[in-house]
């Protein structure tokens, strides 16, 4: 009986040892994570996608996350506007369900709701925020944090102030170079036994555009291109388009890197930089230019801001894949590179995001993982922000919650697209009229069309070939040829609308949408 139970003593000992062995592995085996994440990034500024841009102003390091590991051609965002972008990602919900439908008045993030961070953390993942979080509510779910906390969030390029772990610190140098460091000192100081989630964020290449100073003169002697649909007269589009605050006659002193007068006081001064940003304020550097050469001007100097201020990001990028290479940690690091939406980069004219528009609408999207994914792959099938959670969870073997309305497209990056996977996805933009009066509308996009319904104070339809018409310059919602193409969408946006769960009435939608700006003059009609 002796012999009997020193024996059932040792298998239950060696079963437990192997138990905890086990364990030991598929913890070290999980992947480390590596979200880095900048602020109005268009992928026509990347050079990975093509563009016009490609060989001016290429971006190698970006592109060697692409080339290494998989590229996503059709990211979309669910709500072009940067803090409820940067909500639906974190929650794999849509905006009507974590609560956060714009940044100005009203747009803070409830951080008691779940986020995939908390769930890596729960889990036994170290987790780090570093940069901006633009989110208005204290962030969780993270050992360490220190974000962007000056200018409503946005953060200042030169000298910016961070949250460090609740206590606020001003830091003297470029915030892009900056926020590396920060992220690269939490690396050197993280536990090597246990996975690590980083999120390093950077502000740039959000305006205002101001460059380091290595890049201020980078294309000086260069006239950069223009879009093939920057003179758009938005025919056919003139209640949507045509009404905006987002063309070059919107950029203010301040974005053309004007110099006020010395005589002028701190508040004269700071009002002077705002000069053109509301109505009838038209900035030139001549009164003898006309009004098509103004707007090449400041075209001119906000490209060549932007695209510096993008080379630094793309520095930084390299620094922290060399940190990767040289600690050992490249190959079981999941790499990613996104943006929060699409920008405008002189398309139709515009600056800024908020449309369904393609360039407003795609999110870039790279990653690298050299355990799972191919390298070169390309992926082409439609994915949303709100995939972003599942993917990584699932990547990292951890649950996802039935609550998230995102799935994981971790097959699709590894070339097994399931049979059911979406074939077309939901939009939904509310902010209005600040900044830069878009109307609020909802949407269907799919492979080959873009179905738009704009609804607060006009009721318009837009419907795009974007096989035919890639630019989207011709509405095509009244011609009859296409008159079933449009019935059938019509009939699959209202069941997506249902199935997220999105069933608002017109006047709740309105007083979502309303900022109720008050006694600002009126804005001015393009």
């Amino acid at each position: 009986m002796a012999i009997f139970f020193k024996q059932l003593l040792f298998i239950s000992f060696i079963s437990f040892a192997w138990s905890s062995f086990g364990q030991q592995v598929s913890q070290s085996n999980q992947p480390n994570i590596l979200f880095i994440f900048s602020d109005d990034h268009a992928t026509n500024a990347i050079s990975a996608y093509g563009g016009i841009f490609k060989e001016i102003a290429p971006t190698p390091n970006i592109d060697r996350i692409a080339n290494e590991g998989a590229l996503v051609q059709n990211a979309l965002c669910t709500n072009a506007i940067c803090g409820p972008s940067r909500a639906s990602i974190l929650t794999g919900k849509y905006s009507h369900i974590n609560g956060y439908y714009k940044n100005y008045k009203g747009g803070v993030f409830d951080n008691q709701q779940w986020t995939y961070p908390q769930a890596l953390k729960e889990s036994g993942y170290q987790t780090a925020l570093v940069g901006k979080w633009h989110l208005a509510s204290e962030p969780v779910g993270f050992d360490y944090y220190k974000y962007h906390v000056s200018r409503g969030q946005q953060g200042f390029y030169w000298n910016p102030v961070y949250n460090d772990n609740g206590d606020k610190v001003e830091e003297k140098g470029y915030a892009t170079n900056l926020t590396t460091d920060f992220a690269l000192d939490w690396l050197a100081g993280s536990d090597s036994n246990a996975p690590f989630c980083l999120m390093l964020q950077y502000k740039a290449p959000h305006r205002q555009w101001a460059p380091d100073t290595k890049y201020e003169k980078l294309w000086e002697d260069i006239e950069m291109p223009y879009p093939d649909n920057f003179n758009d007269a938005y025919e056919a589009r003139e209640r949507t388009a045509g009404n905006t605050e987002m063309t070059m006659d919107y950029f203010t002193r301040e974005d053309m890197k004007m110099t006020p007068p010395d005589s002028l006081t701190p508040r004269q001064k700071n009002r002077w930089k705002q000069y053109g940003f509301r109505t009838n304020q038209i900035v030139s550097p001549s009164d003898s230019l006309t009004p098509q050469q103004v707007r090449q001007w400041k075209y001119q100097r906000y490209i060549k801001d932007y695209l510096a201020t993008v080379k630094s990001v793309d520095d930084n990028v390299g620094r922290v894949l060399t940190y990767l290479d040289d600690n050992g940690l490249a190959e079981n690091t999941i790499v990613i590179y996104a943006s929060d939406q699409g920008f405008f980069l002189g398309e139709h004219g515009f600056f800024d995001k908020r449309f369904m528009y393609e360039e407003s609408l795609k999110m870039p999207f790279v990653i690298r993982y050299p355990r799972k994914i191919k390298a070169g792959t390309v992926v082409t099938d439609i994915v949303s922000n709100i995939d972003f959670a599942p993917t990584l969870l699932d990547m990292a073997g951890v649950a996802i919650p039935r609550a998230v309305q995102g799935k994981s497209f971790f097959a699709n990056l590894k070339g097994e697209t399931p049979k059911n996977w979406r074939q077309s996805m939901y939009y939904h933009y509310y902010e209005y009229p600040f900044y830069h009066r878009v109307q609020p509308h909802y949407g269907i996009r799919n492979q080959r069309y873009k179905l738009i319904h704009f609804y607060y104070d006009i009721d318009v339809w837009e419907l795009y070939d974007l096989q035919n018409d890639p630019n989207e310059m011709n509405n095509l919602i009244y011609d009859l040829e296409y008159a079933d193409v449009i019935d059938e969408l019509k009939i699959e946006l209202y069941q997506l609308k249902n199935e997220y769960g999105n069933n608002l009435t017109l006047s709740e939608l309105r007083e979502i949408s309303d900022t109720n700006f008050g006694g600002l003059e009126s804005h001015k009609v393009n």
